[in-house]
């Protein structure tokens, strides 16, 4: 709800023994709307932006000697999978000054801070974005968030020569009208990415998939998901830090429509689980 919780905005769970160096980040799995958030819709249709349980699904990774760092705050409240400045500045009171370079998400209303509802697209917000308030979301979620997730990945690179990076997101099972793939479009089990061959070296991304495809998912590479801000900024092969984006279909695991968790949830948070340990050896492996 509007308003809770916010002395503390993102999480990190760290193992009590690092098992290998594989770091894992949830950036669209958090609840928490501070008291700025002013949406001129219900939570049930904002709250569909939201990565629900996709932390859950790989809660995992601190038992597997893997550490995990969780937004807390709703995707829509600020977005730290785009660019600061990936904003329209027509929806703010006043953009004069600001250098802002807006995407084609941003276009759709999904840019840094969201202002258009999935899935139609639909206004979230009453008025103008407050140009006070999207800097406050900067200083108080994006800036914060990406340099922790820095932090952890370059402790683990400086104490192992390289890092292994998996960034957690979840898919709409069917395309609708806020997406850049066709409308209507049906999606796989599971979306790797890696900026088409920029953020990770290709090992990384094959042994991820051959462990996904061994455990009876169905994979697309780059397809439609290519990856964004968070690959962009810290996956950086030259200098050993080797990042992928992983898309879960909801269908596996959640009700879309109604949000709950579906029969199938234990069994998939099992095999991702599964998925984790043997791409914990293999990082382990290949780090030595």
């Amino acid at each position: 709800m509007p308003g809770a919780g916010e002395a503390t905005l993102f999480e990190v769970l760290r193992p009590d023994r690092l098992a290998a160096p594989l770091v894992l980040d949830s950036p669209h799995s958090g609840t928490i709307y501070p008291s700025d958030f002013a949406p001129a819709q219900p939570p049930e249709r904002y709250r569909r932006a939201e990565d629900m349980y996709v932390d859950e699904l790989f809660s995992a990774a601190p038992a597997l000697g893997l550490p995990l760092l969780k937004a807390l705050f709703g995707r829509i409240y600020c977005d730290v999978n785009r660019a600061f400045d990936d904003l329209d500045p027509a929806v703010l009171d006043d953009a004069q000054g600001l250098d802002l370079a807006p995407s084609g998400k941003a276009r759709l209303g999904k840019g840094v801070v969201w202002t258009a509802t999935p899935p139609d697209g639909a206004p979230l917000l009453a008025g103008p974005l407050l140009r006070t308030d999207y800097l406050a979301r900067l200083e108080r979620c994006w800036h914060p968030y990406h340099a922790m997730l820095a932090e952890l990945l370059g402790e683990i690179r400086a104490a192992h020569g390289r890092v292994f990076h998996l960034d957690l997101h979840s898919m709409q099972p069917v395309a609708n009208a806020m997406h850049e793939d066709a409308t209507g479009s049906l999606r796989p089990d599971i979306v790797l990415s890696d900026l088409e061959g920029t953020s990770a070296a290709a090992g990384y991304l094959e042994a991820a998939r051959d462990l996904l495809l061994g455990l009876g998912f169905s994979v697309k590479v780059n397809d439609p998901f290519k990856g964004a801000e968070i690959l962009r900024r810290h996956g950086d092969p030259a200098r050993g830090v080797h990042s992928l984006q992983i898309e879960v279909n909801r269908a596996l695991y959640m009700n879309v429509e109604h949000y709950g968790k579906t029969a199938r949830f234990d069994d998939t948070r099992q095999r991702l689980s599964a998925f984790l340990t043997s791409l914990r050896d293999w990082a382990a492996k290949s780090s030595g």
